[in-house]
């Protein structure tokens, strides 16, 4: 299956929130594969649908680039901890670039898998951070809006100098 390309900041089809998957077919498996080849492909983490200009609820996650990605079609948060953790993030569609964020520790989260089946589970830690980041991407919220006006100021610096090269 083929890497797709990337949408990079500040292209605003990373704005926009995701529509649910009403389908749970072949061509939801297709998408799902390209991908993950994606994501394979770049190394990350995690890829959402927005990530490829695809506006689909959908992402892929992998805690450590050793662990076996899984697949989260139309995840949503229930529950989310009052204690908080931080993490550096960054994302495909900025690379280069990435910052601290304060998000909950703790998280419910329910999702369909690609047969449709529902789950609910909770994370924490890392795998906690890293499913509240891509959830914001589906919704249409960029991970740098979640940091402080001067943070978010400095690594839009950051990354414009990058691109400049």
């Amino acid at each position: 299956m083929p890497a797709l390309p990337l949408v990079l900041y500040p292209d605003p089809r990373l704005r926009l929130a995701a529509a649910p998957v009403a389908a749970f077919d072949e061509a939801l498996r297709t998408f799902a594969g390209d991908l993950l080849d994606t994501l394979l492909s770049v190394s990350a983490l995690g890829l959402t649908g927005p990530h490829v200009g695809a506006p689909v609820r959908l992402t892929i996650i992998r805690t450590t680039l050793d662990l076996a990605p899984r697949v989260y079609v139309n995840p949503e948060l229930v529950w989310a901890s009052p204690e908080t953790a931080r993490h550096r993030e960054g994302s495909v569609s900025m690379p280069g670039v990435d910052e601290e964020v304060e998000r909950p520790a703790r998280v419910r989260l329910r999702w369909h898998d690609l047969d449709g089946t529902a789950h609910e589970a909770e994370e924490e830690g890392f795998s906690a951070a890293c499913l509240q980041h891509e959830i914001d991407q589906l919704d249409g919220l960029f991970w740098i809006e979640r940091l402080s006006r001067l943070k978010r100021e400095r690594v839009l610096k950051r990354y414009a100098k990058l691109r400049r090269g």
